[in-house]
């Protein structure tokens, strides 16, 4: 018997991201109403090389958990917005580093702040216990499987 008192179909769909699909879709308005012409996705990854520059491909498909045909397809578009450029390594001459723009950095700030903004309005009502509760939760279902 299972430890749980959902039905397997309502604990899946729990898991597997109602909430973060919610989020995703009230964040992408929210870009569109502000009038930025980014997604999500490509958000996701301007995120990481604003926390660290210049970043290879491989290392922003571990830290954004998609394939390297998606992280490239994310790239190509973010390069035609002239939000990143693919640079060669200085070390290693079959790495291409993807570094921020002028453009991107520009960007950084306002995008910051609406996904603040976005996430205090998800969070309404929730107190932090609860919400250290869920982390610790899907945690260990994350480490369950990995």
């Amino acid at each position: 018997m299972s430890n749980n008192q959902f039905k397997r179909g309502e604990l899946y769909s729990v898991i597997n991201g109602m909430a973060s699909t919610a989020v995703a879709r009230r964040l992408q308005k929210n870009f569109r109403q502000a009038g930025l012409d980014i997604t999500i996705e490509q958000w996701s990854i301007l995120y990481h090389l604003w926390k660290e520059d210049c970043l290879n491909q491989q290392e922003l498909c571990n830290r954004t958990f998609r394939d390297k045909p998606s992280i490239t397809r994310l790239i190509d578009n973010l390069e035609k917005q002239k939000l990143v450029k693919r640079m060669p390594s200085k070390t290693d001459r079959r790495i291409n580093l993807v570094c921020l723009t002028d453009a991107a950095r520009e960007l950084q700030h306002q995008t910051i702040d609406i996904a603040n903004d976005t996430m205090n309005e998800a969070l309404q009502g929730i107190d932090r216990e609860e919400i250290e509760v869920v982390k610790q939760v899907l945690q260990r279902v994350y480490d369950n499987l990995t």
